[in-house]
């Protein structure tokens, strides 16, 4: 495989915080990859049922919700995880509070992650409105939120500490760039498997005639980063640290 440019740091355990099946493969898909191929341990927690995901109003929701589930463990395979674990809240109706708090923190202690992938919680005026989705916005606000301070406080959630759940601290929380871009990932080797974990999400192209054509802005996208990072591909994030002792983040700034 090709030498890849390496990570700002290394990292033991990663836990990816998506709103909805499909969201980690979309917004993280070919950095999952290298984790994994790293040695990475990454673990997944999808907080919807995804039951809002479909274009069929007579379709079951728990039967679309099920169907979403096991595509999710499908893309999730195919970057190589094999930890997901399913909130179940009402898809479309996610919200920073408590109750989701309290279940964010719960999961970030039980991981103990050292890095977070979880959605950006402010909303874009540059990118397509669908990143900006309302539910993408609340889960990263309560993730950043059970990150700090919920998760390190062991005054929060005490029935956290009552269940064995001692505080851990995350190092780092990464969110989609967006305008906010100041870390890109080489993901050369990887971003094939992004498009091929997205594809394996396949109720969400049932009245699609090309599924690849439908997602060749995802391959447009990691290229066009890929130039900004002396690079073939690369994917963009803003990188949040919130361990002092790992350094200041980087400088870069890009939007598109």
């Amino acid at each position: 495989m090709t030498p890849l440019i390496p990570l700002p740091r290394r990292f033991e355990r990663v836990l990816v915080i998506a709103a909805h099946p499909d969201d980690a493969e979309f917004a993280f898909g070919a950095t999952i990859a290298r984790l994994r191929d790293e040695g990475v341990r990454v673990s997944y927690l999808v907080v919807s049922d995804g039951a809002q995901g479909g274009e069929d109003p007579d379709e079951p929701a728990a039967e679309l919700a099920a169907t979403r589930a096991a595509e999710q463990r499908d893309a999730a395979r195919v970057l190589g995880v094999t930890e997901v674990e399913f909130l179940g809240f009402p898809d479309g109706l996610l919200a920073d509070n408590a109750e989701l708090r309290l279940s964010l923190a719960r999961v970030i202690r039980r991981h103990r992650p050292d890095l977070v992938l979880t959605h950006q919680p402010l909303r874009s005026l540059q990118f397509p409105i669908g990143a900006s989705h309302p539910d993408h916005l609340a889960v990263g606000q309560a993730a950043l939120n059970a990150v700090y301070p919920d998760a390190r406080n062991p005054r929060a959630f005490p029935e956290l500490l009552a269940e064995g759940l001692s505080p851990h601290r995350v190092a780092e929380v990464w969110v989609p760039g967006h305008e906010h871009t100041d870390l890109l990932i080489d993901v050369g080797n990887t971003a094939e498997r992004k498009v091929a974990a997205i594809l394996a999400h396949r109720s969400q192209f049932r009245t699609s005639t090309d599924p690849a054509a439908d997602v060749r802005w995802v391959v447009d996208r990691m290229l066009g980063y890929g130039k900004l990072h002396s690079c073939e591909y690369a994917e963009a994030y803003k990188r949040i640290v919130t361990d002092a002792a790992a350094g200041p983040g980087p400088v870069l700034t890009v939007a598109s």
